[in-house]
């Protein structure tokens, strides 16, 4: 008999579990990225590393290409984990070893319904600031230390979430989406009625997601799924793939070219940068990281509520006003020392305002958006541009962010902030709204022709009226449409897969 735990404990607390889980493996992501802005101005480290002498930095590029190179390195095990996960489930690749922070975006995303997936998200997503604040925070208390501990032992620390992981892994289920795309029918019906709160495998609400999701299985073989054929949208028709790719790989590379790294990573020289010595920029590099908890915390209230495109304008635009007010203050107070301090302390609350807007904004949409716009079949293999993009965007901006900084100084904060401003109209022309609607309800957002919003929206509120309002209805035209340009089409086949399928949108 098969090792099942999660059998025996109530439907609202196996999805917390799973949450938790979650949890941890986004700490260990949060710690990796804030560990390094401690490690990097350690005197022992630099020493090491050959990127200068006597504590002090004199290789910019090197240094920054040693931060980069985690992020490079995952640009190529991202595929690799992404399909491993649609072929052999989340739990196996979460054993694989590493990769799990690629599969756990699209495992929650799995495990929550289409009106509270933000929420969920970031309720997870706290945990990915809680790692950075643990980073900086333990960078802090070893400040004093003399000898290579200091930086030793905050690398070595990493291993501990991951070993919490593999230990506990084995407890919980299996995503039952991925089970359903298996043809692993009656576990996905007994873990979903499980998760969604105990539910008798005859209750009409779980009926219908079943029905939703088996609409779509038939296809998850196809040859538009296959790698090259989705990175280059060959065979996926009105699908459009090929556009997916490229709106999973640009809001992740977007979200980093904000300028969020220049804080994260290097938060210290920021602040020294403002005015305030390194002590003091010390703790207000862990405080500031630990006011983004407050800011994933609130998230919770607001992703849903106002969607995905208004979260990023209001994200996008804050962002970028605050990177340019502390650029000026930091620039005043190299030009009035006698107000260096008043200057210096407004700067760094135009910190705290930007990393509080990005937590609560930027960030859950960036991660949440890659996980929505993907057919079942390949949420998770989907899910892995998101991640290539991520890597993209974190090892060009931890390569570059230490030259310039040494090269532009304050007006580095200026071309972070013009980002910002540059991203609003790709937002609102490019990236269709998600929220409110099912994961199923996706292939119908990006069946026109045209890759604006407007034109989008409009060709599905015809389909959808076209079909009655039958979400079933209208995915199944639109795939036999696709099969019959392909000459893959058996109609009596189709007919009989779909008959009796009575969907409400």
């Amino acid at each position: 008999m098969a090792f099942k735990p999660w059998r025996a404990v109530p439907g609202w607390l196996l999805l917390w579990a799973l949450n938790l889980f979650s949890a941890v493996a986004l700490i260990y992501e949060g710690y990796n990225q804030g560990v390094m802005g401690f490690v990097n101005g350690t005197p022992g480290y630099i020493q090491t590393v050959g990127i200068g002498a006597d504590g002090k930095v004199t290789n910019t590029t090197k240094q920054g290409g040693l931060v980069s190179v985690y992020y490079f390195g995952a640009m190529f095990g991202c595929f690799i984990g992404g399909r491993f996960g649609d072929k052999f489930g989340r739990k196996r690749a979460v054993i694989v070893g590493s990769l799990f922070t690629l599969i756990i975006p699209a495992w929650v995303s799995e495990l929550a319904q289409a009106h509270n997936r933000g929420s969920a998200f970031a309720l997870v997503f706290c945990a990915n600031y809680v790692g950075i604040v643990i980073a900086y925070w333990l960078g802090y208390g070893l400040r004093n230390h003399g000898s290579d501990f200091r930086w030793r032992f905050p690398l070595a620390f990493q291993v501990i979430p991951t070993i919490i992981l593999l230990l506990t892994v084995w407890f919980l289920p299996e995503s039952p989406r991925w089970l359903i795309t298996q043809g692993r029918r009656d576990e996905a019906v007994e873990i979903l009625a499980k998760i969604r709160g105990d539910l008798t495998v005859d209750n009409p609400a779980l009926a219908a997601e079943l029905e939703q999701l088996d609409a779509i299985v038939h296809s998850s073989h196809h040859k538009r799924f296959q790698f090259l054929n989705v990175t280059f949208g060959r065979y996926s028709g009105r699908l459009h793939l090929g556009r997916r790719v490229l709106l999973a790989i640009g809001i992740m590379m977007m979200m980093e070219w904000t300028g969020i790294l220049a804080i994260t990573v290097y938060a210290n020289t920021l602040f020294q940068q403002a005015g305030f010595s390194p002590n003091k920029a010390a703790w207000l590099s862990g405080l500031c990281n630990t006011f983004g908890i407050v800011g994933t915390a609130a998230s919770i209230f607001t992703v849903d509520r106002f969607g995905r495109r208004i979260s990023l304008y209001f994200g996008f635009f804050i962002q970028g006003a605050a990177l340019f007010l502390s650029a000026g203050l930091s620039r005043l107070g190299q030009l009035h020392p006698d107000n260096a301090g008043a200057y210096g302390a407004a700067a760094a609350a135009m910190v705290f305002v930007y990393t509080f807007v990005f937590a609560q904004t930027v960030l859950m949409i960036a991660f949440i958006y890659p996980t929505e716009i993907w057919p079942q079949e390949i949420r998770a293999f989907g899910n892995s541009y998101g991640v290539f993009g991520w890597a993209v965007g974190c090892g060009a901006t931890t390569l570059v962010i230490p030259s310039m900084f040494a090269t532009l100084g304050w007006t580095t904060l200026m071309v972070f902030g013009s980002f910002n401003f540059c991203s609003l109209p790709l937002v609102y022309l490019f990236f269709p709204e998600t929220n409110g609607r099912s994961l199923e309800e996706i292939n119908l957002l990006f069946a026109a022709h045209s890759p604006i919003v407007s034109a989008n929206e409009k060709e599905f509120r015809r389909m959808l009226d076209e079909a009655g309002g039958n979400v079933a209805v209208a995915e199944r035209r639109l795939v036999e449409d696709l099969d019959a340009l392909a000459g893959e089409k058996d109609i009596a086949a189709a007919e009989a897969y779909y008959a009796g399928s009575k969907l409400e949108r």
